[in-house]
């Protein structure tokens, strides 16, 4: 498997497996226009770092990411000195072979090329519990001070990873 940018040919296949991720654990039920904003790559890759995990040997894109800094349009959460990853999704029939776990890792590893301090993330409160022990098992905690509801009925738990770096994003 590869990480790497995503391209515009990547495009499709980011949205299609976004969106299925999503609706697989039930996260789409009721949302008011989100699978539209997940499906939006082009978008997401003008304001942010799209991510994507690739089959290395079919070329097959297998989940993807999206990686901002703080103040940019997709940012939610992230102040100074921090940067923040979203939309974290793997193709449902690739789940189970780490591949979440390496855009985790990728989106780690450029928070602290860029001198961040921190990432911080956030997970639906009930919903995505297999992201929540991968993110817990990679060092993120709790901080319920990042909390946060963008609809009713949509409560975000905020959670941090303290890189060590000294130096604002």
């Amino acid at each position: 498997m590869v990480v790497r940018p995503a391209g515009p040919a990547d495009f499709p296949a980011v949205a299609r497996l976004t969106v299925a991720a999503y609706e697989a654990d039930g996260q789409l039920k009721g949302e008011n226009g989100y699978a539209v904003t997940l499906a939006d790559v082009a978008t997401r890759a003008a304001h942010g770092e799209v991510l994507v995990a690739v089959d290395a040997d079919h070329g097959q894109v297998l989940g993807s990411v999206t990686f901002v800094l703080p103040g940019t349009r997709y940012a939610e959460m992230s102040g100074p000195g921090e940067a923040e990853f979203r939309m974290l999704a793997v193709d449902p029939a690739a789940q189970g072979r780490g591949v979440g776990a390496a855009l985790v890792d990728a989106c780690l590893a450029r928070a602290a090329g860029l001198g961040c301090a921190a990432v911080v993330i956030c997970v639906r409160d009930g919903f995505a519990v297999p992201a929540r022990r991968l993110y817990e098992r990679r060092g993120f905690v709790r901080v319920p001070a990042k909390d946060w509801s963008p609809l009713p009925g949509v409560d975000l738990l905020g959670l941090r990873l303290d890189l060590g770096a000294a130096g604002p994003a």
